[in-house]
């Protein structure tokens, strides 16, 4: 291929990127969750329990739409489930803006919404880094994915302005249709390599009598016992931290008495993306496995030093804290950069929507979990001490397990 026929690809690989990147970046509203359930109004009569379900189920929905869209990414293509995801979330956005009960919102800002982050962050990776060679990798996942890290630092102000000026119905109504507009207006700039194309820079497999197995459908991946460490891996980095992202403030406030938690949710939002980039090139110069190895250690120590927080010693120290919490948001986003990158190393391109899919569920189920039994230990024992012993602990087992993660090999007949 010339240099001349190259260029055209080139440079629409960097356009796939930063359409998903804006993509993700208004998939993102689901962090303006926190600000739109302290503003329900109090003649709808929510109860606590109500005001949390509509993120909850967004976020399991989220998880579990990753496999079928992930499917019907590898097969249609990203410019067609990445719209329809656009759609299903405008939609859910407008239908929640005519709901005052819980039921309603979580069919709408839950379901719907779910549904269409799961189509639409399914459909953005995978163009992106099939434009770009291997040593790639991480940095394209990264910066993919780092506009989903950072969009609480934009949209939570955001709907926090809207609502105190328009109310809630208002502002969900704009977010609905914003969102429908601006995501299916950027799908239509993604597509895939044509067939054939070799990304500069990209190097031939090696041939041998066990050779690595290019790409492997979803059945073939759930047959490898990598799946199941990764699983277990992702579910233990990615649980800590959104056990951490979603009860922060509360965390700091009842251990420090700092009052500032939106400032050091912030603070992790910007951690949280650029740790994404940051561990997607480190990933890329010393290995997947190295750089998963050091951001479980570290997010360990991390979480401990939090729970030790208090008006008592220098942790509780309100910029300590922002610190501390913009760290653990970048060992969180690592996780969203890394795994996908694994997955693409490990199992290839083919079916990298629907087999990072599969894998995609640990962030789900992890999430879940760990912030269940955050809020569960507090009500019973008033404090997080046992949820931030339980994560550092699974953190170290993840990192342990590091060392048993080989690629999957193919004996070729």
């Amino acid at each position: 291929m010339s240099q001349g026929a190259e260029s055209p690809s080139k440079n629409h690989g960097w356009i796939v990127v930063f359409a998903g990147v804006g993509i993700n970046l208004v998939l993102g509203v689901l962090y303006s969750w926190s600000v739109i359930s302290k503003k329900i109004p109090a003649d709808w009569n929510w109860t606590e329990a109500d005001r949390s379900l509509p993120y909850s189920v967004a976020c399991l929905v989220f998880s579990l739409a990753m496999v079928p869209a992930g499917i019907l990414q590898d097969r249609i293509g990203p410019r067609v489930v990445a719209s329809i995801g656009g759609v299903l979330m405008g939609a859910g956005l407008v239908l929640a803006s005519f709901a005052n009960t819980p039921l309603n919102y979580t069919l709408g800002f839950g379901v719907l919404v779910g549904l269409g982050m799961g189509f639409g962050y399914s459909s953005t990776t995978p163009p992106a880094i099939k434009w770009f060679p291997a040593a790639r990798t991480g940095l394209i996942a990264g910066m993919v994915v780092g506009g989903f890290g950072v969009a609480s630092v934009y949209i939570a102000p955001l709907a926090e302005s809207l609502i105190n000026g328009y109310g809630v119905s208002a502002t969900m109504f704009s977010f609905g249709i914003g969102i429908l507009v601006i995501a299916v207006g950027l799908a239509q700039l993604l597509k895939v390599p044509p067939a054939g194309y070799v990304p500069a820079g990209a190097t031939a497999p090696v041939v041998g009598d066990a050779v690595r197995k290019i790409d492997f459908t979803p059945l073939e991946i759930l047959r490898t016992w990598q799946f199941y460490v990764l699983w277990f891996m992702y579910a233990c980095g990615a649980g800590a931290g959104l056990m951490i992202i979603s009860k922060l403030a509360k965390m700091v406030d009842a251990q420090a008495g700092v009052k500032l938690g939106f400032v050091l949710v912030a603070c992790l939002a910007v951690g949280n993306g650029g740790g994404r980039v940051i561990a997607g090139i480190i990933s890329d110069k010393i290995g997947r496995r190295a750089t998963m190895f050091g951001c479980f250690l570290i997010q360990a120590v991390l979480i401990l030093l939090l729970s030790q927080a208090s008006k008592e010693n220098f942790l509780g120290d309100a910029t300590v804290l922002a610190v501390l919490s913009a760290l653990i948001g970048a060992n969180y986003g690592a996780n969203l950069a890394l795994f996908p990158s694994v997955t693409k190393d490990f199992y290839g391109l083919k079916n990298f929507g629907a087999n990072y899919g599969l894998l995609f569920t640990s962030w789900g189920l992890g999430g879940f979990m760990l912030s269940m039994l955050a809020g569960k230990v507090y009500d019973s024992t008033k404090t997080f001490t046992f949820a931030y012993e339980c994560s550092a602990g699974l953190l170290i087992a993840a990192a342990v397990v590091t060392f048993l993660v080989t690629p999957p090999l193919h004996k070729e007949a």
